[in-house]
């Protein structure tokens, strides 16, 4: 690409920040609004900013009626590929339409109405999406919780979210096994405080799930019933969702999201960022529990006017590991997003990409990769096969699209290893100090946004609005605390290189070592317990336990790993893939009582680190380097001095 367009960027990305109210503006054009907005950024309540007060919209109406009233009815929406149920399906905008309008209209005959909310717990099939689209076209709050999380963790967010009425499917498919849903969803009800008034069910062929009598509804009965829903209007300040994500207490934290800044910045991205346009065949290959899964299977694309993919299976074993292959040549994808931890299962199995030569991939343009940092191998290991651009882009959960990244619509920069490229437009990064100064180029330190943050981003907690504040305004005033660390080089180009709080990434999904360290020590023979993230070829990294027992037990320790590793996957699920722990005489501590656990990660790890200055007992860490090694890990266990 020319220098012309390189100078585009740096003054779109400058006009961002001078003139966010101008810039942005302009890109609310492309959303159809039934109600012009009074004022784009509205700052009279800060740090609680809104987007397009006064504007009116319905984000199901530019997602899908909008398109099919531009004459593009006709045209694929959702594209649904099931290997694992040798299943695929296309449903035109006109399809979607009506099948959105009814289930919307199931969802009002069982009492839902604009600002209720409903769970949705659901597996990747297209009816996922049509219940999503069916809540925002009532102007209703969905909460979408991954269909692998165990009751506990189900109820805590029907607790929170207190929804109205519950939809699940009979089930969930994971490669040749199925996962019975009703009855976890059930125990989550019996469990939870908060009782919903109805659930919708979707038999799927795979199970039947037994039905409560008047408060079970099956799906396909109350659809066919069901007058048709039109779009209600809806304040763009209004909520579309409520996404929970993983608390340092254990308690999730639920992440909302508005209507009107939502569409905004989504319809943006997609041209600027992914450059995907019309009509164009786009797959975010996540699930839609997760915040991928929101922007870029269901919303961006849709609002795009573009074809999204829905796909059930895995990188590999449904078949092989070349069904990513298959699925671009059959379906023609031209861009995909998923997690490194894919990739890095498909050089496992298929290291010299040999499957991948069965495939014509001369349409595939682009590969986006984000959900934890992409490793150089991976990257290099997709550019050397696919010949395409690899980008790595960094967001979270509560930022809804990326902070930092490659603007493939406007200009690709050269790619540098290890970073996620460039902040877009509408983020002002720096990297800071504890003092709250910026520290000079290459130094690391906390990456922090300066407010206010773009349209599409968390405006604050669902009924949490001092926890927002206390959990990512309040340590760096003025500014948005992303809880991770890194630096800016010379070009302006974000490393991100650690987490700064508990969280731990899974095979892209965030999940808090806090939690599981809660279920640990309600064991009855732990007396202490530590929870760290190490390093996992395949899924970047993987949950490790640290149990102390109490005194005078004597039980064998191997049961008492199985059973605390048996209690994370009831009470967390088995997406925390806890199934590794230690019983130790004890753990290395500050004198003010702190475990230090970024340092026992590190031993771990075999990675280099300094003896922390304030280390109670520095014994300890030699006893942690050898418990490591009879699991594999602190291979090289030098402990400074």
């Amino acid at each position: 690409m020319s220098q012309s367009t390189a100078a585009l960027f740096d003054q779109m990305h400058a006009r961002s920040l001078s003139d966010p109210e101008g810039f942005w503006a302009d890109a609310a054009k492309d959303i159809a609004w039934f109600k012009p907005y009074d004022r784009v950024l509205d700052d009279s309540a800060a740090p609680f900013y809104r987007w397009f007060v006064g504007g009116e919209l319905n984000t199901c109406y530019n997602a899908v009626d909008r398109h099919v009233e531009d004459g593009r009815g006709a045209q694929a929406a959702i594209i649904y590929d099931s290997p694992v149920t040798q299943t695929v399906q296309t449903i035109s905008y006109a399809e979607l339409q009506d099948q959105v309008a009814r289930f919307a209209g199931a969802l009002r005959a069982q009492g839902v109405e604009k600002g209720d909310r409903v769970l949705l717990y659901m597996p990747m099939i297209p009816q996922s999406v049509v219940a999503m689209l069916a809540c925002a076209r009532l102007g209703a709050v969905h909460s979408v919780v991954f269909g692998g999380f165990a009751p506990h963790e189900l109820a805590t967010r029907i607790n929170d979210s207190t929804p109205k009425v519950i939809v699940s499917a009979s089930c969930g498919i994971e490669t040749n096994r199925v996962i019975k849903y009703k009855p976890m969803l059930d125990a989550a009800i019996e469990q939870a405080d908060h009782k919903p008034a109805h659930v919708i069910v979707l038999q799927r062929p795979q199970e039947t799930a037994s039905m409560i009598p008047g408060r079970d509804v099956d799906w396909v009965e109350a659809a066919a019933a069901a007058e048709p829903a039109a779009c209600v209007p809806v304040a763009a300040t209004d909520p579309l969702y409520i996404l929970y994500t993983s608390g340092t207490t254990g308690q999730p934290k639920g992440v909302v999201r508005d209507n009107g800044g939502h569409a905004v910045a989504l319809r943006w991205t997609m041209r600027n960022i992914y450059n995907v346009q019309p009509g164009e065949v786009y797959w975010a290959a996540s699930d839609v529990g997760w915040v991928v899964g929101h922007s870029y299977i269901v919303y961006a694309p849709l609002l795009t006017g573009a074809t999204t993919l829905v796909f059930e299976g895995k990188p590999v074993g449904t078949p092989d590991a070349g069904t990513f292959w298959r699925v671009i040549e059959q379906h023609k994808v031209g861009t995909l997003f998923t997690a490194p931890t894919a990739f890095r299962a498909i050089k496992r199995e298929d290291p010299d990409a040999l499957l991948l030569k069965k495939y014509d991939l001369s349409h595939f343009r682009a590969l986006f990769l984000a959900g934890e940092r992409s490793d150089p191998d991976t990257l290099h290991w997709a550019e050397d096969h696919l010949k395409v651009p690899v980008i790595d882009h960094w967001w979270q959960t509560e930022t809804g699209w990326a902070i930092s990244g490659n603007p493939l619509g406007v200009h690709l920069f050269p790619i540098k290893y290890g970073s996620a490229t460039r902040p877009m437009p509408g983020w002002d990064v720096r990297v800071l100090n504890a003092e709250l100064q910026e520290v000079p180029r290459g130094d690391i330190g906390a990456i922090c946004v300066k407010l206010p943050l773009p349209p599409g981003t968390l405006p604050t907690l669902w009924n949490a609005d001092e926890r927002f504040k206390k959990s990512y305004l309040a340590d760096y005033p003025g500014y948005y605390q992303t809880g991770d660390a890194g630096f800016i080089d010379d070009d302006g180009y974000v490393y991100v290189m650690a987490r700064t709080d508990d969280i731990i990434n899974v095979a892209g999904h965030r999940l808090s070592t806090g939690a599981m360290e809660e279920v640990l020590s309600s064991h009855k023979d732990v007396a202490e317990c530590a929870v760290i993230g190490v390093a996992d070829d395949l899924k970047g990294q993987v949950p490790l336990g640290f149990v102390c027992l109490k005194a005078g037990v004597s039980r064998p320790h191997e049961d008492i790993v199985k059973e605390v590793v048996q209690m994370v996957r009831d009470q967390i699920g088995p997406v925390a893939d806890f199934k590794r722990a230690l019983v130790v005489e004890r753990l290395p501590k500050t004198r003010s009582g702190k475990i230090l656990r970024g340092t026992m990660q590190k031993i771990a790890d075999s990675a280099d680190y300094k003896m922390p200055a304030t280390i109670d007992d520095p014994g300890i860490l030699p006893e942690i380097a050898e418990a490591l090694k009879t699991l594999g890990y602190a291979k090289t266990s030098a402990i400074p001095q």
